[in-house]
């Protein structure tokens, strides 16, 4: 097996670099987990977990994970892409220093949030004219509750807009129970779980007439949320269904041509995971589960310090002593990433994706892809002052846009 660390190097990565990323998984049936952040600490506890595990990773936010970046005070309709932005810059600006790849992603995008998913796109497309490549590494279209017809049109779409920018798309096809970020599906026709080989192709066969960097997220019974593990019936064999259906249709060579996505993963066995991600799953969110771990974090710490935490002076050891030391968020913070960490940690070693990378650390590097230009460091420093500047332009006129 190639090393991905031979030809996918540090850091965020897009293009051609996101290809061969996921081209590596699927031909050595691992999978990248996909994390939902909120804030640059849980985006950094992902980040911690990578490096710990050597391992890629994904950092996924959602519409509503992008409004709570920029404040829930802000009430702009624009808020939610703003706070995505917000994050994606963050993240770009400490990825170098984790040595590992990481993917920038925008999580599902409802028919009605449609104007978020184009200010994300707005800031991919001031990034690209800067840097020759997007600020995300790839976007979902969640349309999996219109008609096949009226989804499939619209990723295609939208997909000849981000092409030009080597901007992954995924897409779903089949809907996924329970509820997350504001969708709910729990009451949802079970049959409407389970997508069909034929859905699955008239989504290959529609896209791929645009270019080759897409997945799809095809349902098998996956449910959002926590369930006890054997609460959900998953069918994770009828990937490979799909997976020989298309196949079949294009007379490929490869084994498994199509990459596909995994949601709904909380409560999965690991018997699941491990036969849907060799039907083709190179990547799966997790979400659920991230929650409890940092909340978790916390929680332990409250109990084991509770009387340290009732003011700012007066704990066991003495009626003036400090606490400082014990309510600093920094120190509370830090007990939530540690446990996220630990269960991102998990996800890793249970898809595959742990020790697939060598860690490799050059903080000299830039974030943006300017080393292909050739310019001496102080054009480089320029530049990187005006990337900021560019990205507090992108968020402002976000926020202002009406």
């Amino acid at each position: 097996m190639t090393s991905i660390t031979d030809i996918v190097p540090p850091g965020v990565v897009t293009g051609d670099n996101l290809l061969k990323l996921l081209e590596h998984a699927r031909a050595n049936k691992y999978a990248i987990p996909a994390v939902n952040c909120t804030s640059s600490s849980t985006a950094n506890a992902c980040l911690e977990a990578a490096a710990k595990n050597n391992s890629p990773v994904m950092i996924q936010i959602s519409n509503g994970g992008g409004a709570f970046m920029v404040g829930k005070s802000v009430k702009d309709p624009n808020a939610a892409a703003a706070g995505s932005v917000a994050l994606a810059y963050h993240v770009r600006a400490v990825a170098k220093y984790y040595g590992i790849p990481v993917v920038l992603h925008s999580d599902h995008c409802a028919k009605n949030l449609l104007p978020w998913f184009d200010g994300m796109l707005q800031a991919d497309k001031d990034y690209f004219k800067m840097f020759g490549e997007p600020l995300f590494s790839s976007h979902m279209l969640d349309l999996s509750e219109e008609p096949d017809e009226e989804n499939i049109a619209i990723c295609v779409k939208y997909f000849k807009e981000m092409a030009p920018m080597k901007i992954w798309l995924e897409m779903e096809i089949g809907i996924t129970g329970g509820e997350e970020d504001g969708v709910n599906n729990e009451n949802i026709d079970p049959e409407k779980l389970y997508t069909t080989p034929e859905q699955v192709y008239a989504v290959y066969d529609a896209l791929s007439k645009i270019g080759p960097m897409f997945s799809i997220a095809a349902a098998f019974g996956n449910v959002h949320g926590v369930y006890k593990p054997g609460n959900v019936k998953l069918s994770p064999e009828r990937l490979l269904t799909h997976q020989e259906y298309t196949k079949e249709k294009i007379g490929s060579d490869l084994e498994r041509p199509i990459f596909l996505v995994m949601h709904g993963g909380s409560g999965s066995t690991d018997e699941e995971i491990k036969l849907a991600v060799e039907n083709g799953v190179i990547k799966m969110n997790i979400d659920t589960d991230t929650q409890w771990a940092y909340w978790d974090g916390l929680r332990k710490f409250e109990a084991e310090k509770r009387e340290y935490l009732q003011g700012q002076i007066g704990n066991p050891d003495g009626a003036e002593k400090p606490n400082k030391k014990y309510y600093d968020p920094r120190v509370w913070i830090r007990k939530a990433e540690e446990s996220m960490v630990d269960r991102v940690s998990e996800s890793m070693d249970r898809l595959g994706s742990a020790g697939k990378y060598i860690r490799q650390v050059d903080s000299s590097g830039s974030q943006v892809g300017l080393e292909k230009m050739m310019l001496p460091p102080f054009a480089l420093i320029s530049l990187g002052v005006l990337a900021g500047v560019i990205g507090s332009i992108t968020v402002n006129v976000l926020l202002k846009k009406k």
